[in-house]
C-alpha cells in the first residue's frame, strides 16, 4: 500500500469517529503547468508552495481542456459529456453538450450539505449556461455564492460579480480600490465566519478567475516582474527546464523541444502572420514588441502572485482559527495555459485584434480600462516542457499542476507522485475522506453513478491500470497505462505516445503500433457513444467579443 494511502486512510478512521475535517477546493484559471514555483517557475507562489511541501503534488492530474468542463467534472465525479457540459456555455441542443448540469448529476456541494456542511462558492461559477435560474449556484447545493458568470470579466468592474442570495449577509471588505481576486478572497474569508458562528463543518470552494484574460493587476507587482520577462521565453524555458530536473519533477536526460506551434483555428487566427508557424524566437522580435510582450506576461505573474497572496491571507485565517490542522486543501487549475490565438496576444477582441504598448503607454498594460491576453509564446512556457495548450488533447492542454494538503495525515514529503488520475477523482476523494455518501437519486430522479475514483485508491502501488478518456472541441484522446492516443481537430488522425517515455509526446508511435492504435482508438468510440459525446466540433461563436466583458476608453 503506497505511505500516502496508509496515512489518508487514518483520516478516514478519525473522521468516522465523529471529527470532521473541513474542505477547501482552490480551483485557478489558466495556470500553466510549470507557472508555480514549486512545479519550476519563476512566479513568487511561497503560499501554493507551502502547500506542496507538506502534502502530495502530482504530476499527471488530468483536466478537461478548458473552463466550463472541467468545473463540470470536478464538481460531479463524472466526465463533463455526462453532466450536459462536453462544450462551454451554448446550448447545442444535444444531451452532452447543453451547457448547464443535468439533473441526474449531484455537486459536491449538494452532497455535504446534506452531510451537515456549510456550502459556500466564492469565485467563477461558469456553469449557468442558458438556463438561468435552474442552474445557479445555489440552486446546485451551495448556501451561498459570490462571483462572476461571464466567462472572463474585467477585475476591476464590481458590477460583473455578483453575490446570491442577494441580501441579509455583510462581507467584511478590505479599504480601497475594488479588484477582483481580493473581493473574492474576503468573501470566501467572511463565509467561513459564518460557517463558525454556526458550529458547522465547511466545503468552500474557491474558484478564482485569474490568472485568466484579462491580464490586470496591482501595478507594483506588474513592475517587480518586468526585469524577469525581458530575457525572453527563449531563455526561460530553459530555466524553467533545469529548474523542474533539479525539484525531480522531470527526468535529468530530458531535453527541451522546440518552440511549439500556433495552432490553426480558421475562425479566429487565420488572418495572424504565424498561423500554422512555428512561434518565433524571442531575439528575432523588435524592442518594442519585446518591451509589450514582457509587460504582458509580467502582468500575468503579478496575477498569480496576487492569487497566491490571498491564499496566504484564507492561510492564516484558518490557523488563528485553529482549523488548519482540521482541513483537506485542494489545488489544481482548469486546463493548460491559454495561447489564444497567437504570439502577439491580443486586446479588447480576441480574433485577434492587438495593440503594440510603446513608451509611456506601457504604464497602462493591466490597469483599468484594458483587455489584454499574453499570447501563444508565453503559454508555450507556462506549459514548459509539455506540447500544446488548453483546448487540446496533447498534455499541454489537459495537465494541471495539483496539490492535496491534509496536514494531521500527510507529513513533509519529497518529490512528486506520477499516477495518472482526473479532475472527476475529487468528489469521489472528498466522499471518502469525510464519509460522505453519494446517493443513488436525489429529488426523486436517478443519479449517475461516479466515474472518478478516490484518490486514495489511485495512489495504491498495487491499483488497478485505468483509462482515461478525453474530448472537447472535436480534440480527443485515451490514456491507458502507459500508452496515449490522441486526435486533434487541425490534424484529424490518431497519434500514439509511450507517455512513460515520452511524456513531451515527440515520438508518434501510431504508424509502427497500428493494431494498438485501432484498439485505443475503438475504446475511445465505445465511450464517447455511452457519453453522449458527439464525434464532430462542436459550433463556436465568433463574433466579436461582448462589451460587457471589458470597459472601452
Amino acid at each position: 500500500m503506497n505511505k500516502y494511502v496508509a496515512l489518508l486512510l487514518v483520516l478516514i478512521s478519525t473522521t468516522l469517529m465523529g471529527q470532521k475535517q473541513n474542505v477547501i477546493l482552490i480551483l485557478v484559471d489558466d495556470l500553466g503547468y510549470s507557472d508555480l514555483s514549486s512545479y519550476g517557475g519563476e512566479i513568487q507562489t511561497p503560499a501554493i508552495d507551502s502547500l506542496g511541501a507538506k502534502g502530495i503534488k502530482m504530476t499527471q492530474l488530468y483536466n478537461s481542456a478548458r473552463c466550463c468542463p472541467t468545473r463540470a467534472s470536478l464538481l460531479t465525479g463524472l466526465y463533463s459529456h455526462k453532466t450536459g457540459v462536453g462544450f462551454m456555455t451554448k446550448d447545442q441542443g444535444k444531451p452532452g453538450y447543453r451547457g448547464f448540469l443535468n439533473d441526474k448529476c449531484m455537486t459536491i456541494a449538494s452532497v455535504l450539505k446534506g452531510a451537515g456542511y456549510k456550502t459556500y462558492l466564492a469565485g467563477k461559477w461558469h456553469l449557468k449556461g442558458l438556463k438561468g435560474q435552474d442552474c445557479l449556484p445555489t440552486s446546485r447545493g451551495f448556501d451561498r455564492f459570490y462571483g462572476p458568470f461571464h466567462d472572463y470579466a474585467d477585475f476591476y468592474m464590481p458590477e460583473l460579480y455578483h453575490s446570491m442570495p442577494e441580501k441579509g449577509f455583510k462581507v467584511n471588505q478590505r479599504p480601497g480600490k475594488f479588484f477582483a481576486s481580493n473581493a473574492i478572497t474576503d468573501y470566501a474569508l467572511s463565509f467561513l465566519n459564518e460557517a463558525r458562528q454556526e458550529e458547522k463543518p465547511y466545503f468552500l470552494y474557491l474558484a478564482y478567475n485569474a490568472p485568466h484574460f484579462p491580464l490586470q493587476a496591482p501595478k507594483d507587482l506588474i513592475d517587480k516582474y518586468v526585469p524577469t520577462y525581458e530575457k525572453g521565453w527563449d531563455k526561460l524555458r530553459q530555466e524553467r527546464l533545469q529548474k523542474m530536473k533539479d525539484l525531480g519533477l522531470v527526468n535529468q536526460a530530458l531535453t527541451l523541444p522546440e518552440r511549439g506551434l500556433v495552432a490553426k483555428v480558421d475562425n479566429r487566427n487565420k488572418d495572424s502572420k504565424y498561423y500554422g508557424k512555428q512561434i518565433p524566437a524571442w531575439k528575432s522580435l523588435d524592442s518594442d514588441r519585446q518591451k509589450d510582450l514582457a509587460r504582458r506576461m509580467a502582468t500575468f505573474a503579478a496575477m498569480v502572485e496576487n492569487v497566491d497572496q490571498n491564499i496566504a491571507l484564507v492561510l492564516s485565517d484558518l490557523k488563528k482559527n485553529n482549523e488548519l490542522e482540521n482541513t483537506v486543501i485542494f489545488f489544481l487549475s482548469d486546463n493548460g495555459a491559454c495561447a489564444e490565438w497567437d504570439p502577439h496576444g491580443f486586446d479588447d477582441n480576441p480574433y485577434p485584434k492587438n495593440k503594440l504598448y510603446k513608451a509611456d503607454e506601457l504604464a497602462q498594460v493591466g490597469q483599468e480600462k484594458t483587455f489584454h491576453s499574453y499570447g501563444t509564446g508565453w503559454a508555450n512556457l507556462g506549459n514548459t516542457p509539455l506540447q500544446s495548450y488548453k483546448h487540446y488533447s496533447y498534455e499541454g492542454g489537459i495537465s494541471s499542476p495539483f496539490i492535496m494538503y491534509a496536514p494531521q495525515f500527510i507529513k513533509a514529503k519529497k518529490g512528486f507522485d506520477h499516477s495518472p488520475a482526473h479532475v472527476m477523482d475529487l468528489a469521489p476523494t472528498i466522499y471518502s475522506t469525510l464519509g460522505a455518501t453519494y446517493p443513488k437519486e436525489f429529488k426523486g430522479i436517478e443519479l449517475y453513478p461516479l466515474q472518478g475514483k478516490s484518490l486514495l485508491e489511485v495512489l495504491k502501488k498495487d491499483s488497478p491500470e485505468r483509462v482515461l478518456y478525453f474530448e472537447h472541441e472535436g480534440n480527443r484522446a485515451i490514456r491507458q497505462g502507459q500508452w496515449k492516443a490522441v486526435w486533434v481537430n487541425y490534424k484529424k488522425v490518431w497519434e500514439l505516445y509511450n507517455i512513460n517515455e515520452d511524456r513531451l509526446e515527440q515520438n508518434d508511435l501510431a504508424a509502427k503500433m497500428p493494431e494498438l492504435v485501432t484498439e485505443l482508438s475503438k475504446k475511445w468510440l465505445d465511450w464517447a457513444e455511452e457519453n453522449f459525446v458527439e464525434l464532430q466540433k462542436m459550433s463556436s461563436p465568433s463574433s466579436k467579443m461582448p462589451t460587457v466583458y471589458y470597459r472601452r476608453k
